[in-house]
């Protein structure tokens, strides 16, 4: 439970000696914490809760009820003095308005979400489209806002141009484009006297893949020293194999190795994963199996 302020929490809890109760954490003020001793002299507090610890089985209820009284009076005043400190010293910037509170609307940018996130109370309202700040955290919004005004002209649509076109005039650009369009193709090289199984798991220099046939066909020297420099024919052949991403079952199905791979294997180009290594893809294809099907949801 918030009680409405972000900062304030109750939550039922054992306290580790039989007793049900409910712990409370609010910011340090000497006199909030005299008045809520006042109001709660059995409360205890707690270093391995980071928490004020209430016993009773009507605690969280009495706390809720605590809560709401006492921050509505101690946030209308900080938001007075936060107003009376903007008014003294305003922020200037083309991405802040002023109403009831400070409305903060940029182009969208994940560094401005991050830096936003990290003022107190601040939230997105998707009714306006904009980020609504409180006046009580303007000195936090102060503090943060030289970087979320940065990131916020770094993301106007005339800057993402200039930065585009710098980065295809750069030489590395075809680079770039030529390893993205090698990867749509959906290949890996393999040796020809050290064929890989088809269908389980492997780990390779492409990340973890099932490889599903070997086309027998021969891979060209340019290519293979352009785009696969790890896998070594050790004055063999190197065939194409086609590959596709594991799905997530195949993921958590797939048997780990027991030790790390060793040279021969990386220079041969495919291995069994470790442990760790398939906890990572897991992870990995469990978040783009779930961002595939909110699209599908979502699409007509």
């Amino acid at each position: 439970m918030t009680g409405g302020t972000g900062q304030f929490s109750a939550t039922q809890r054992d306290a580790g000696e039989g007793k049900p109760g409910a712990t409370a954490a609010f910011p340090y003020d000497r006199m909030t914490v005299e008045r809520f001793r006042a109001a709660f002299p059995r409360a205890r507090w707690r270093d391995d809760l980071g928490a004020w610890f209430v016993p009773g089985t009507s605690a969280e209820r009495r706390l809720n009820l605590w809560s709401s009284r006492e921050w509505s009076g101690v946030l209308a005043h900080a938001d007075e003095r936060g107003r009376d400190a903007f008014t003294f010293e305003p922020l200037a910037s083309p991405y802040l308005e002023v109403a009831d509170d400070l409305v903060v609307r940029t182009p969208y940018s994940r560094d401005v979400v991050a830096g936003l996130r990290q003022v107190p109370w601040a939230r997105w309202d998707p009714a306006t489209k904009a980020w609504r700040v409180p006046f009580r955290s303007f000195e936090e919004l102060r503090r943060h806002w030289p970087a979320i005004e940065e990131a916020a002209r770094r993301a106007e649509p005339e800057e993402r141009r200039k930065r585009a076109q710098s980065r295809r005039a750069a030489p590395e650009h075809a680079d770039r484009l030529a390893e993205a369009t090698e990867r749509r193709r959906n290949r890996y090289p393999v040796r020809e006297d050290a064929l890989p199984p088809l269908g389980p798991v492997l780990m390779t220099h492409a990340g973890c893949v099932v490889l599903e046939a070997v086309t027998g066909e021969v891979v060209e020297n340019s290519v293979a020293a352009r785009f696969y420099p790890e896998v070594v024919d050790e004055g063999g052949t190197l065939v194409w194999a086609t590959r596709r991403r594991p799905t997530h079952e195949e993921l958590v199905r797939a048997w780990p190795a027991r030790i790390a791979p060793s040279q021969a294997e990386f220079a041969r180009g495919w291995w069994q994963p470790t442990i760790e290594t398939l906890r990572r893809e897991r992870r990995n294809a469990a978040s783009l199996e779930r961002a595939q099907a909110t699209r599908r949801s979502k699409s007509p």
